[in-house]
């Protein structure tokens, strides 16, 4: 039986059903808001005030909702809905965060936008759609829900430059059958045109580029703010143990990053491991970087396999997919071995596999040991 098309509520389809819209004051989730409203469905905007944006900029007396939280109840009244704002800050603050923060502070890097979804708006909000009477939770991702036989499974969505399914890995199945992402067969470019079209306040508002608590970029000032002592210096060695100078702190780097070393060997260097317990920043040349098997803990499946099986994989957002074997190791783990090794693959992040364009589930990067030995065990 072919797959059935994802499904974006429309008026031949549920008509008149209860939608909650997750409003994030940006053009994605305005649109969502829009084309349900206009398909004739009983929308509720729902914006969550998840931290203290003056505090985030660091200016005092600014308003604390920001401009995010204006632009969605500015769109809310042009489509003449109901529109809430919920304040989570303090659980936005305890799941997110302080997660964020104690990452960094162990050499570890994180995704805060994976523990929003999963702490916050996939388990918090949706329960509150629920308490509002509502048949569905609408998001602006980029990501397909396709059903088949009756069963809803999360692909990519059609535009692979906007595509957001690494970020949604660990929505469960429960979740998946209340959520839906009208926007996943659209470009983005048909999203600004129906938001010219619905004439939203936000038609032309640019897509933000930041981590929504690190307004200007500078996620270190957090980290310090948070675990002093974090930014503590330390050396930059080589993996075959030469001391190669001072750094000014592990939160300022990354498994894999290149740029802003700041020192010179005559080859480039590459970060291999950040070891949090002696401050080491430990570098080496690029093939020093490669691992081809990686641990992954507290997985997700949407499709659980008994056996090893075929996927491609995401190890980083920005990465493309490439082929390995994963097998379940029960204990919500599993292994995975690389056709090729990969560069860059860093303790913290996600490992996300599919097989086509659907996601069959993924997990966190527990330990990624790169191939071949060295003085320093990096």
């Amino acid at each position: 039986m072919p797959l059935a098309q994802s499904e974006a509520f429309s008026p031949q389809r549920a008509t008149g059903q209860r939608v909650v819209v997750a409003m994030s004051g940006g053009v994605d989730s305005s649109c969502v808001a829009a084309l349900l409203a206009e398909a004739g469905h009983d929308v509720i905007g729902v914006t969550l005030q998840l931290y203290d944006h003056g505090q985030a900029i660091g200016k005092k007396g600014a308003c604390c909702a920001g401009q995010d939280i204006e632009d969605a109840r500015a769109v809310s009244d042009r489509l003449d809905i109901p529109h809430y704002v919920l304040d989570f800050e303090q659980r936005f603050r305890d799941a997110v965060i302080e997660d964020f923060a104690e990452s960094y502070a162990k050499g570890i890097t994180p995704i805060p936008c994976v523990r929003c979804n999963q702490r916050v708006k996939f388990r918090d909000l949706l329960d509150i759609a629920k308490d509002l009477g509502a048949d569905a939770l609408a998001t602006g991702h980029y990501v397909r829900r396709i059903e088949q036989d009756g069963v809803p499974q999360l692909h990519t969505a059609i535009d692979e430059h906007r595509d957001q399914s690494y970020f949604l890995f660990a929505t469960t199945g429960e979740q998946l059958d209340f959520l839906r992402f009208p926007l996943g067969d659209l470009a983005k470019t048909e999203t600004r045109e129906l938001a010219t079209r619905f004439g939203l306040p936000v038609a032309d508002k640019p897509d933000s580029q930041d981590i929504c608590f690190v307004p200007n970029g500078s996620y270190t000032n957090i980290v310090e703010r948070l675990r002093p002592g974090a930014a503590e210096p330390g050396d930059i060695v080589h993996v075959d143990g030469r001391i190669l100078g001072r750094h000014d702190g592990l939160i300022h780097y990354t498994v894999g990053q290149r740029r802003g070393l700041a020192v010179a060997v005559g080859e480039p260097l590459y970060v291999i491991k950040l070891d949090s317990e002696s401050k080491r920043l430990i570098v080496g040349p690029r093939q020093a970087t490669l691992c081809r098997d990686i641990d992954v803990k507290d997985m997700n499946w949407l499709v659980e396999p008994n056996d090893p099986i075929r996927v491609q994989v995401k190890h980083r957002a920005r990465e493309r997919a490439v082929e390995a074997t994963v097998s379940p190791l029960g204990d919500m783990k599993a292994r995975l071995r690389f056709d090729h090794p990969q560069s860059g693959v860093a303790p913290g992040q996600a490992a996300v596999f599919y097989q086509g364009t659907r996601v069959l589930g993924g997990g966190w990067i527990e330990n990624a040991p790169v191939i071949g030995e060295c003085p320093l065990d990096a």
